[in-house]
């Protein structure tokens, strides 16, 4: 073999290990890589208890209980809810009715106990993956997503 045709195979076979690390990588991470469950996920994907995720929807109306630090309330996507336990300060936009996204352990199919707490930042902005979900569920408003003073059509 002369020296290019080595170096051609160096770094071909280089470009194959590579490859292969980056399908392995991917496909280890397939169930990660979402950026939230929403309960519906939770109920379907059948996750196990224990295992550590993202969960994100509304908060429920009426379901917010306080007392000192420590808050229990409802995340619903408009077909199933799960109870969530959080132990701390929730956020100043933290309201009924709102999207949340909450990370934290999964204790069954319908608990969960949370150690971070995100709340929408306005009145007006919805994460897409949020909104996707409401729309899948049919809990769509046509004025999520809209800028101040814009009209919703």
């Amino acid at each position: 073999m002369t020296r290019k045709q080595r170096r051609l195979v160096l770094i071909g076979s280089g470009l194959v290990v590579l490859a292969v690390a980056a399908v392995l990588v991917l496909t280890a991470l397939r169930d990660s890589i979402v950026f939230f469950n929403s309960p519906t996920d939770v109920v379907e994907k059948k996750v196990q208890s224990g295992t550590r995720i993202r969960l994100g929807g509304l908060v429920q109306p009426g379901t917010v209980i306080r007392k000192d630090v420590d808050a229990t309330f409802d995340i619903t996507d408009g077909k199933n809810v799960v109870r969530v336990s959080y132990r701390g300060i929730l956020p100043d936009l933290f309201r009924e009715g709102q999207g949340v996204v909450t990370e934290g352990t999964l204790i069954d199919a319908t608990s969960f106990r949370a150690d971070t707490v995100l709340a929408k930042h306005d009145e007006n902005y919805m994460p897409k993956e949020v909104a996707d979900a409401l729309k899948k569920q049919g809990h769509w408003k046509d004025d999520y997503g809209k800028k101040p003073g814009e009209a919703a059509k």
